[in-house]
């Protein structure tokens, strides 16, 4: 699988899992992939949430590493 390819794939997981974060009032943003890592923006009322940490590792990590070879993690900037 090629960078873009990549690129492309987390975008649309990204996207897939968007509706379930704006639900709570959040969003979530792709910022850039390297080296395995995908960084993203939390915003909206992600931040400062409680359940900030389990949204990031238990949807957007899980979902990502389970969806998109290449995939080791996930960090919030």
């Amino acid at each position: 699988m090629t960078y873009e390819e990549i690129l492309i794939e987390i975008k649309e997981v990204i996207e897939m899992i968007r509706p379930y974060i704006n639900r709570d009032g959040g969003d979530i943003e792709f910022v850039k992939f390297e080296d395995g890592i995908v960084f993203v923006r939390m915003m909206g009322a992600c931040v400062g949430c409680a359940g900030f940490d389990d949204t990031l590792s238990e949807l957007v990590e899980d979902t990502l590493l389970e969806r998109v070879p290449g995939v080791i993690g996930v960090e919030n900037v």
